[in-house]
């Protein structure tokens, strides 16, 4: 219920102050593209004589996204690639250890049906670029880690029909009732009598059937504030359809002038055949934005 309560409240939340926002220009026809890179960048660093408490550290995170989208007639066919990667160094670990790693790629195809709903066709992909780990302490002290995901393990590949309400490139919610789900993994990470994100001891693939749901939302909060909201649900109708998971990012950008920006991120996840808990990150530091 509360997984449920949190969910309608940032839909109710991302609608009403969109519309407050909306914008009156038409679509224009044809191929559109727009695309951005940005650094984001904090640390932290103390003397010997500090004594406050604190260790130096340096972080940075490497985000890109690219939009190409085609509008004629009734036909409307969105695509959007993220890449988003980050490191943190802390002094005196042994290793330089990741923040975050994440690569995707949605494409969305609607055709009018009537006002702003579309019939709608998605297919949603995503993975990481590098090796995960996790760390611990070998007999005698030192630090270990082990690998536990890299590319392709986990990858999770979504598809299916849908109706899609488009307001417009920056608010739409698409609606898949009938959504094939695929999770691949290394089936030499999976351990006896357990699971591996999802997927059984000895096999490198889980098929799911189930339903999805997904929105976005960008908008202007005020003058050089702008704020980015992406939104995917699914439940799983073959087993425990009850847990549903989610995946909510949001993106706050503050303007300083063209290429200067402090930038806030953050991100909660709800996947049971991970961890059956939310698992939450946030960033927030310098960024270094390019528009292309």
């Amino acid at each position: 219920m509360k997984k449920i309560l949190f969910v309608l409240s940032l839909l109710a939340g991302i609608y009403v102050t969109y519309a407050q926002e909306e914008s009156t220009d038409e679509p224009k026809e044809g191929w559109t593209t727009a695309g951005n890179i940005s650094l984001l960048f904090n640390q932290s660093a103390f003397n010997a004589e500090w004594l406050g408490g604190g260790t130096s550290n340096i972080a940075g995170n490497l985000a890109v996204s690219y939009d190409f989208n085609y509008l004629k007639d009734d036909w409307t066919w969105d695509n959007k690639i993220l890449v988003d990667y980050g490191l943190t160094k802390v002094k005196d670990d042994d290793f330089t250890k990741k923040t975050n790693d994440r690569l995707e790629f949605n494409s969305l195809l609607g055709k009018k049906a009537s006002g702003n709903w579309y019939y709608s066709a998605f297919m949603n992909f995503k993975t990481q670029i590098a090796k995960g780990y996790a760390y611990g302490e070998d007999e005698f002290g030192n630090e270990i880690r082990t690998e536990i995901t890299h590319f392709f393990s986990p990858a999770y590949l979504q598809f299916g029909p849908g109706m899609l309400w488009k307001k417009s490139d920056n608010l739409k919610v698409n609606i898949a009732p009938a959504t094939a789900r695929l999770i691949f993994v290394d089936k030499d990470f999976t351990l006896p009598d357990d699971a591996y994100f999802g997927v059984e001891e000895g096999k490198s693939s889980r098929f799911e059937f189930g339903a999805s749901l997904s929105a976005y939302a960008k908008f202007d909060v005020m003058t050089n504030v702008s704020m980015e909201n992406i939104l995917n649900l699914y439940s799983n109708y073959l087993e425990d359809p009850q847990n549903v998971d989610i995946d909510y990012t949001m993106n706050l950008v503050m303007k300083i002038n063209k290429y200067l920006s402090t930038n806030l991120t953050f991100q909660a996840i709800y996947d049971d055949n991970a961890i059956a808990a939310f698992q939450i990150r946030e960033m927030f530091g310098l960024g270094i934005n390019y528009g292309f």
